[in-house]
């Protein structure tokens, strides 16, 4: 869906892409976007499309375009399945990137959801039964169940603090017993004895 530009394309000035734009801009990226030269040009106001060829500052991706996005990266099975488009402004446990952005759920069997970024038309997350799984698991490992994201949980804390604890004991426990058991099995050798009766 996002290529890098052809080197015989011809290109707008910066001056024609600076007057799209309001704000001062900070960066701008080339690249092919459903067949289509374009700028991201990123400013302190946020992000958007220009035309890479006129300098004409482009709408906001559509459902239609965020759909045909996702169906371009489709990597699955030959016959695409049916989807729909949803705009997402609120994160959520499936998705907790930058808002707002397209949710393309298609109807496979592994209910594949591909978020397009509603400002530049980029893929910013693709979402499967597979990644599901392991995102739960992942979450139950470092003890985060609400965000899945957070290694600092007071739970696992808790639990770093209690292991440490144990090996801690254990380890004073081997010392403490360690040369008490040496010295009482020595003594029951017949061999130590004897040398010992002989001084």
């Amino acid at each position: 869906a996002t290529t890098a530009l052809p080197s015989h394309l011809a290109l707008a000035s910066p001056s024609a892409i600076t007057a799209a734009t309001a704000a001062p801009i900070e960066a701008v990226t080339y690249r092919m976007w459903l067949g289509r030269a374009v700028a991201e040009v990123v400013t302190a106001d946020g992000t958007r499309l220009v035309d890479a060829r006129t300098g004409a500052a482009l709408p906001a991706p559509t459902a239609s375009q965020a759909e045909a996005v996702a169906r371009a990266a489709w990597r699955g099975s030959s016959a695409q399945p049916k989807a729909t488009v949803a705009r997402i402004e609120r994160a959520s446990a499936e998705y907790r990137g930058a808002l707002p952005v397209w949710r393309v759920a298609f109807a496979d069997p592994d209910s594949t959801r591909v978020f397009i970024a509603a400002d530049t038309g980029r893929i910013a997350a693709v979402r499967t039964g597979t990644w599901r799984l392991y995102d739960f698991f992942w979450g139950l490992h470092i003890m985060d169940w609400k965000n899945h994201e957070d290694f600092n949980t007071p739970w696992l804390l808790a639990f770093a603090i209690g292991a440490l604890a144990l090996w801690a004991g254990g380890a004073v426990l081997l010392y403490m017993r360690w040369p008490r058991r040496r010295r009482r099995n020595a003594g029951n050798d017949p061999l130590y004895s004897r040398a010992t009766h002989d001084r």
